[in-house]
């Protein structure tokens, strides 16, 4: 798996953006390999600075017979018997609130509150060894999100997981048996249901890096391994844990937690990049977790850090939070005919999404195409540069927002029915036009015969 940077055209207006930058991405193929993984780090006066993460081609799949993440289903309804909210804050992308371990938990709390079902991904509330998300929370990786916003799939709620967890066969046996006691704590505490640990020998090879924009990406080989495991196995479980080392220079582990939160997570983007690939290609929820590479680093002494990576340097694992959220992640429905059950969560549920001001990728293309109010937040700065009001919004489809305080506030009024302005000063006033309807007719060219009289 690679990522790769492609410069796409600006389009007038951004007029169906959605399906002018697949167009370009599929159609033309303008890329190599099989993308799983696609944002727009940055918009300008010529061209959608594009960043694309790609499967390249493996003898595992036809990649003829591998539908694109850019598929669309256009959503024709809303229902609205119950409020359900979207929350992304995309994996590495810098975010000063959810970039970091877990620390957009109290804000995915917060939100959960006036929803039915409240809808987020693992860099929302995976912390390491905590994951305190809501009832109501449906737990489900970055690609599902998408692909359920691009209305070509639906979630179905699961009372309990078989979770297969795959682990690399590191040469220090103390990493190997702690993932194994961390399985073995999740059965005993909470009923997880792991009927089997895996050790992956060889291991795929993830090493992490930075793109030209900022973003944390990286590179994945060795996959058709795993690939081939999943295969073997696939009857065998419903969602797919995954520990592994993620390389990343030495220095890095301690950088990261002594630069007060100004460094980016380096181990996310690539993260990402592999659970788009398996939850894109198999339909089942999955999640990663990286593993030390060496004692040495294990042993660090970061000493006490910025409370935003403090769950990060207390663990050994960094398992429990994945364990939590794939036990009852949802069921990843891709028949047509299953969608239109009454227990199936699907686009035409997607009450709104709410998302980090200046962020395009899938999810936001696919709620300004299907018609969902977007509530963006100003202050939770990140790497992407888009200006996302020139985008063709509907009327009050998007909503600017100082913080996440706010946002819960919009949350509340989209769901009461009420237009945020009500409840503004000064209350704008009400736009009067007059418009003679012969002059209407004329400029339609509809022929109106204003002598034409209707019998009683």
């Amino acid at each position: 798996m690679r990522e790769q940077e492609v410069k796409i055209p600006i389009t007038k207006g951004h007029k169906s953006l959605l399906h002018y930058l697949a167009h370009f991405v599929d159609e033309e193929h303008k890329v190599d390999g099989i993308p799983v993984r696609f944002a727009v780090t940055k918009t300008d006066d010529e061209f959608y600075h594009c960043e694309i993460g790609t499967l390249i081609s493996t003898p595992a799949f036809d990649e003829n017979k591998i539908e694109s993440i850019f598929c669309f289903r256009q959503r024709n309804v809303e229902n609205t018997e119950d409020f359900n909210a979207v929350l992304l804050v995309p994996t590495g992308i810098g975010s000063d609130l959810g970039g970091h371990a877990g620390d957009a938990g109290p804000v995915a709390r917060l939100m959960a509150t006036v929803c039915d079902n409240f809808i987020t991904h693992p860099n929302v509330v995976n912390a390491s060894d905590i994951n305190e998300m809501t009832e109501n929370t449906l737990y489900v990786e970055g690609s599902v999100l998408a692909r359920l916003l691009m209305g070509t799939i639906g979630l179905q709620k699961v009372r309990n997981n078989r979770i297969l967890m795959i682990i690399d066969d590191h040469e220090k046996e103390v990493f190997v048996s702690a993932a194994v006691n961390s399985v073995n704590a999740a059965r005993a505490t909470y009923g997880l249901d792991c009927p089997e640990v895996v050790k992956l020998n060889p291991p795929i090879i993830m090493t992490a890096a930075y793109s030209s924009s900022g973003m944390a990406v990286g590179t994945i080989d060795g996959i058709d391994n795993l690939f081939r495991l999943l295969d073997k196995k696939k009857d065998e479980f419903d969602a797919v844990a995954l520990s592994s080392v993620i390389k990343v220079p030495y220095e890095y582990h301690m950088d990261y937690f002594t630069n007060e939160g100004s460094m980016l997570n380096p181990w996310g983007g690539v993260e990402a990049m592999l659970t788009h690939a398996i939850s894109h290609l198999y339909n089942m929820p999955s999640a990663h977790s990286p593993m030390f590479e060496t004692e040495q680093i294990a042993n660090m002494d970061p000493g006490v850090v910025d409370s935003r990576m403090a769950a990060e340097a207390v663990s050994m694992t960094f398992l429990q939070s994945i364990l939590k959220g794939l036990k009852c992640s949802p069921k990843i429905i891709t028949s047509a005919e299953t969608m239109k059950s009454h227990n199936v969560l699907t686009v035409e549920d997607v009450s709104c999404v709410v998302i980090p001001d200046k962020c395009i990728g899938l999810p936001t293309l696919a709620a300004l195409e299907q018609g969902i109010p977007v509530i963006a937040v100003r202050d939770n700065t990140n790497v992407m540069d888009n200006d996302l009001s020139i985008l063709p919004w509907g009327h009050n489809q998007l909503h600017y927002v100082d913080n996440y305080l706010e946002a819960t506030g919009v949350m509340a009024a989209i769901k009461a029915g009420i237009p945020t302005e009500a409840v503004l000063r000064p209350l704008r006033s009400t736009k009067v036009n007059t418009e003679r309807f012969e002059e209407f007719v004329k400029e339609k060219e509809v022929n109106y015969n204003p002598q034409l009289k209707v019998k009683a």
